[in-house]
């Protein structure tokens, strides 16, 4: 299947709400193929998507070649990455309260601050 460099974004946001800029490379590196390119016959290169065990091939300048059911395990890397994502955010929220909470004080050193 040929998806197009935006399509590959529309998929992935099906699954992912966080943000481009949340994703990670897309591309970390690749190596040439002998498969050529659906629109312009250059040559697609190989990459591990987004550092995950999924390899893939693509044509810089045109899109990407997702084959046997890809576009199902990018929806569902996808999906773990936002999880792992949210319960991140969520811990660190949550330990940045504790941190205030902490650098608080007492009541009583709350007072001797206003008073001093």
């Amino acid at each position: 299947m040929w998806f197009e460099r935006l399509e590959l974004e529309e998929l992935e946001d099906e699954a992912f709400d966080f943000g481009e800029h949340a994703k990670g490379t897309l591309v970390p590196s690749s190596t040439p193929t002998s498969l050529k390119c659906p629109e312009c016959s250059g040559p697609l290169s190989r990459f591990q998507y987004r550092f995950y065990d999924l390899e893939m091939e693509y044509c810089e300048h045109h899109g990407y070649w997702l084959t046997d059911d890809e576009d199902t395990r990018v929806l569902e890397l996808m999906k773990q990455e936002e999880k792992d994502l949210s319960r991140k955010l969520v811990a660190e929220n949550r330990w940045a309260a504790t941190l205030k909470r902490m650098r608080a004080g007492s009541l009583l050193d709350r007072i001797r601050r206003a008073l001093y």
